[in-house]
């Protein structure tokens, strides 16, 4: 059997994303295809999510099959991301059989794309209609792109029930579709102590996923909030998520929500200030000083202590002078301070 549709070739050639349209998948070692006998199932294989029913893999490669899927897992739980690595296990899952894994896996590689600012979020839904237009009469291919389109446009029921349908039962516990369901359910109620238990429980896999983050921002609170936010931003300081991450992380330091486009994290700050340092350029630190004027606050306070560290370098004490002498009001003073005045 044959597959139908090459859903990689889809999402991987949408003409308006740029960045997919020059993707090559992860490469492991070639492996034989043929078919499954459904005799083969059982509760570890039914983890991967396959539909064995209308699988091709020889009995011989179904080890080969889930080891692969295994493999890549591990390496996400591992916190490595290779670009192309989603779209890998697309095309596993689908030369399994596995087309609506198959659709899920490709979203996962354009989401991750828009999530670190390097497609537009109408590329990503183009790409997802494009598989939807070319889906042809598969069932499992419509539920899972309208799944992913409800998704995207924040259908939080009828996105839940479509994802529920298709793997709820198959899929890992910390599989992409799975972390789709506990966004959803999270959307719908943030109270949900399950679903926030969880949702925590699986983040050794989504370090590099921005979305995964900011949607624990979203919905929790307290320090976890502040901590979601702010690996959200360090994961995507320029993705779409991170204007929001910022008022949030403004708003939880007692800030207003406006004060965020001036708030940096602590690996911002840091980072800034190495560059600074190793560049033997203090206006490097010009991006700090909207921080450092804000009223009092964690990150202020921070960044403040840091930058005071400085005032002995070379070139950097005169910097803060200047900058101290053309400033006015809390900045001036804080300059000053920082000057060890």
């Amino acid at each position: 059997m044959k597959s139908k549709f090459n859903f990689l070739i889809f999402l991987c050639f949408v003409s308006a994303v740029s960045l997919l349209a020059g993707c090559r998948p992860v490469k492991f070692p070639a492996e034989k295809s043929s078919v499954i006998p459904a005799q083969n199932r059982d509760s570890g294989i039914a983890m991967t999510g396959i539909n064995f029913s209308s699988a091709f893999y020889a009995d011989e490669n179904l080890d080969s099959v889930i080891h692969l899927l295994d493999e890549l897992a591990e390496l996400e739980r591992a916190g490595t991301w290779i670009d192309g690595m989603a779209l890998t296990e697309s095309s596993i899952r689908e030369k399994a059989g596995d087309y609506a894994g198959a659709v899920i896996a490709a979203y996962k590689e354009l989401a991750r794309a828009y999530g670190k600012g390097l497609i537009r979020g109408d590329e990503m839904e183009k790409g997802v209609l494009n598989v939807l237009a070319s889906g042809g009469s598969s069932s499992a291919v419509t539920a899972a792109a309208h799944a992913i389109l409800f998704f995207i446009n924040g259908n939080w029921d009828d996105a839940a029930f479509n994802l529920r349908s298709l793997f709820d039962e198959l899929d890992e516990p910390d599989g992409f579709a799975r972390w789709m369901i506990l966004v959803c359910d999270l959307e719908k109620n943030n109270a949900d102590r399950r679903a926030c238990a969880a949702y925590k429980s699986i983040r050794a896999r989504y370090t590099q996923f921005p979305e995964y983050w900011y949607r624990g921002a979203r919905v929790f609170s307290g320090s976890a909030k502040a901590e979601f936010a702010e690996n959200c931003i360090n994961s995507s300081a320029e993705g779409p998520f991170a204007v929001e991450c910022r008022s949030i992380l403004a708003e939880y330091s007692g800030l207003n929500a406006d004060d965020g486009a001036s708030i940096k994290t602590m690996l911002e700050i840091e980072s800034i200030i190495y560059q600074s340092v190793n560049s033997g350029n203090p206006a490097v630190l010009d991006s700090l000083m909207p921080l450092v004027s804000l009223p009092d606050n964690s990150y202020t306070v921070y960044a403040v202590g840091a930058l005071r560290a400085l005032a002995g370098l070379s070139g950097f004490r005169d910097y803060f002078s200047k900058k101290a002498a053309s400033s006015g009001g809390r900045l001036a003073e804080r300059l000053s301070y920082i000057c060890g005045g």
